[in-house]
């Protein structure tokens, strides 16, 4: 039998390729430069820095919680479903993605803040959302949401309907099927959006700071605290933008082992 050997790379491109690797690396580099190695454990665990950490672990997990339980409807719906609306209900889940993260916040702000659509009636029965604790949460699920949509839409799609079809052939009810044939067959997927959704939720700043502000130990997150530093301690400032990308750079390891763990 004859082999069919892969196409070759043009030689050419390896140079935008380098070049491209090279632009985010160096940047990253540099920081791990920048930082004073000495005062590193002191910066991190100072008590500022820890809410921070804390509150932005806290906020983030919950904040994944909330994307797996709208977002795999959602992406059930977007991969399965024949209504004829997909096409909008697929750009607003995606619409986050293209929004610069402070508009979304005014957003937000306009639709949980004291006068806004839904925040004016909260308000009458005494709850208030808006610079809050539960605002971080809601402005985190907000921008973090699409991610974990796109990936269950795209397994999804890549699993096909046939086991689905067979085991509604033989009796099976749809919430069944859906819960012993559908989630089984995307767990890697789901696994890889939700790690996603968590370190996008993690790494929010613009939405958080318009829709909850910066209370210390309420909203003040990891990025807000990182961004307050810049102008008063340089070198915490790096000290926690370091520990960020670190956090970032294993979540995103996890999500990849992951994937590939599903493809196997």
């Amino acid at each position: 039998m004859t082999r069919v050997r892969p196409a070759g790379l043009p030689t050419w491109i390896h140079v935008p390729a380098i070049i491209g690797g090279l632009f985010v690396a160096l940047p990253l580099l540099s920081l791990i430069l920048a930082v004073d190695w000495r005062r590193f454990p002191e910066l991190v665990t100072s008590e500022a820095s820890v809410q921070a950490l804390t509150l932005s672990l806290r906020t983030a997990a919950a904040a994944t919680v909330l994307c797996i339980l709208l977002g795999v409807p959602m992406a059930t719906v977007l991969a399965r479903s024949t209504l004829r609306f997909l096409p909008v209900l697929r750009a607003l889940v995606l619409l986050p993605l293209v929004l610069p993260p402070v508009v979304g916040g005014i957003a937000l702000l306009y639709t949980f803040g004291r006068r806004g659509l839904i925040g004016e009636h909260l308000e009458l029965l005494g709850i208030r959302i808006a610079f809050s604790t539960t605002a971080v949460v809601l402005a985190q699920t907000f921008v973090a949401l699409p991610f974990l949509v796109m990936s269950l839409e795209g397994a999804l799609r890549t699993a096909g309907t046939r086991y689905e079809v067979v085991a509604a052939t033989l009796g099976a009810p749809p919430t069944t099927v859906f819960r012993r044939v559908t989630l089984p067959l995307v767990l890697p997927g789901l696994a890889s959006g939700t790690v996603l959704a968590f370190a996008r939720a993690l790494g929010e700043f613009g939405a958080t700071l318009t829709f909850a502000g910066s209370l210390q130990g309420v909203t003040r997150t990891l990025p807000l605290e990182i961004y307050l530093q810049r102008e008063t301690d340089a070198d915490a400032a790096v000290a926690l933008s370091l520990l960020l990308v670190a956090a970032a750079l294993v979540i995103v390891v996890a999500a990849r082992g992951r994937r590939i763990a599903g493809g196997l």
